[in-house]
């Protein structure tokens, strides 16, 4: 369902109509006035209506008459992050989205979301696995429940609550169920497309077959993920280091229980006692421009560290992005289980 719609109002509608639709929403209520090809002309709040009333209209006046002109709105697609985090900061709640003709296709509030990031995501969920039988026989990984819901809309729901609604979905084994599952988004005011990989593509190869993208930059993640990443911080970190792509990295500490010494042919110049080294490995989430997507090959199977060799050995800037959050990967049956724990205590919102 096209929730946003609650908020939309075709102008030459009455003070009365304007009422009656004002009076179902709950905090905060205001209504956009579009004309009758869906663009934006004005607002309208329940204190506008008020101040109509009392300069003399009456309820089957047009609401054309009392609506403010040139309201906020984001652009879909804008590049500009900060006009969201300075409307947001600024207090404004319920803004609409608009397409590039002007037309109104959707409208977010900061209550529920806590941006609206210009990306598509990508949750590649074809896997087998194996590792996680007889749990996957009948039932496909991304669709094993964590608490009381899918791994997979743990990651759904954690994209949407920073604003993207653009979504492509790979999959393979059992991805009917999935498909079955999420459907089209619209239970969840979002759009998702799939792609069915025909043979294993890889952790990335999959994304060569997705030609309709909306935005210039691309999400990827893996779908047995559990994280309470912070995507804006993500994403605003790739942009102010003008990265070509980011890998989500975790640090990983490793503890030697005994000196370690430096040598140089057979001399000690340096130890260090008992040390403790710190290595960073891929999280499974990645960031990247658009253009990137071109150096995946088409129907071969390819793997994102494939692709981040490729962009290495190119000169293009490849960063890494180290998480101080919640990241689990649930690949076995400890996990899965660790997955079941965690969950009761940890706040995703």
């Amino acid at each position: 369902m096209n929730t946003f719609r609650k908020h939309l109002l075709v102008k030459g509608s009455t003070i009365r109509q304007a009422l009656e639709q004002l009076n179902i929403q709950n905090s905060e209520p205001i209504l956009f006035i579009t004309d009758q090809k869906n663009c934006l002309i004005g607002s309208l709040t329940d204190g506008d209506v008020r101040r109509g009333l009392l300069k003399g209209y009456n309820l089957e006046n047009q609401v054309d008459e009392i609506i403010q002109p040139n309201p906020k709105y984001i652009r879909k697609g804008e590049r500009d992050i900060n006009k969201v985090i300075e409307y947001r900061e600024k207090n404004f709640k319920i803004i609409p989205i608009l397409d590039r003709d002007d037309k109104v296709v959707n409208v977010i509030n900061f209550r529920e979301i806590k941006s609206y990031l210009p990306l598509d995501a990508v949750i590649m969920a074809g896997g087998r696995g194996e590792r996680l039988k007889p749990l996957t026989d009948t039932m496909p990984k991304p669709l094993l429940k964590v608490g009381d819901r899918p791994i997979i809309e743990h990651n759904l729901d954690r994209l949407r609550l920073f604003g993207i609604d653009d979504f492509w979905i790979t999959l393979r084994y059992l991805g009917n169920q999935i498909e079955d599952y999420l459907g089209n988004g619209s239970a969840k005011n979002i759009n998702i497309q799939y792609v069915y990989e025909n043979e294993p593509m890889g952790t990335i190869g999959a994304v060569s077959q997705i030609k309709n993208l909306e935005h210039d930059y691309i999400l990827v993640t893996n779908s047995d993920l559990l994280t309470n990443i912070d995507y804006e911080h993500f994403f605003l970190d790739f942009i102010n280091q003008e990265a070509d792509f980011s890998v989500v990295t975790i640090p990983y500490a490793v503890d030697i229980p005994y000196a370690v010494l430096e040598t140089n042919n057979g001399h000690v110049i340096n130890f260090r006692e008992k040390p403790t080294y710190t290595y960073f490995s891929n999280g499974g989430i990645y960031l990247m421009k658009k253009e990137i997507l071109q150096r995946i090959p088409i129907d071969k199977q390819f793997n994102a560290t494939d692709l981040m060799e490729n962009l290495i050995n190119s000169k293009m800037k490849v960063i890494s992005y180290p998480l101080a959050g919640y990241w689990l990967d649930i690949g076995k049956h400890e996990d899965y289980n660790k997955a079941q724990k965690d969950i009761l205590h940890l706040n995703f919102k």
